[in-house]
């Protein structure tokens, strides 16, 4: 799997998201396995074989959390350089078209949630990002088209 950088933060939640997985939820489901087992025939029981595929989805979250960790690196923001934009660092634009100012933290995959406006590096509008310096203009193509955007800052996180 590929390396996961990530906050102190984001290390915490994903450890909270795979303790709820596998303390609270994959326990749950076993209960329900098994009380749909006691329903008799196993080959006509429908909510025995919902309940296993339940489990083994559960099982593949579980797994996929504990690679995530397993590949994660520590990153300390407070030593993330904002002479361009990288990752841990919030950036500031004006979006050309438009005229208005936005502000996006670029964040590895794992911390991404671009409600609020959390980026992944490896998004395109990431990418887009990436190494840019305060003052260039970019061009990023994106599904709906071109964003036309001027770095206005780069802070730290």
């Amino acid at each position: 799997m590929e390396m996961q950088y990530l906050t102190s933060d984001g290390i915490n939640r994903l450890q909270d998201e795979l303790h709820e997985w596998k303390l609270v939820k994959r326990p749950q489901m076993v209960m329900q396995l098994q009380t749909a087992r006691e329903h008799g025939d196993l080959s006509e029981n429908a909510e025995y074989h919902a309940a296993k595929e339940e489990l083994a989805r559960i099982d593949a979250k579980i797994h996929k959390l504990q690679a995530m960790l397993d590949s994660s690196v520590l990153m300390d923001a407070s030593k993330v350089n904002t002479d361009q934009v990288r990752l841990l660092t919030r950036v500031r634009i004006r979006d050309e078209k438009k005229k208005t100012d936005r502000e996006f933290t670029i964040v590895s995959v794992a911390e991404a949630d671009p409600t609020i406006g959390r980026i992944s590096h490896t998004s395109p509008v990431g990418q887009g990002l990436m190494g840019r310096k305060v003052g260039e203009t970019v061009e990023i193509e994106i599904p709906a088209g071109t964003l036309n955007w001027t770095i206005l800052e780069i802070l730290p996180i």
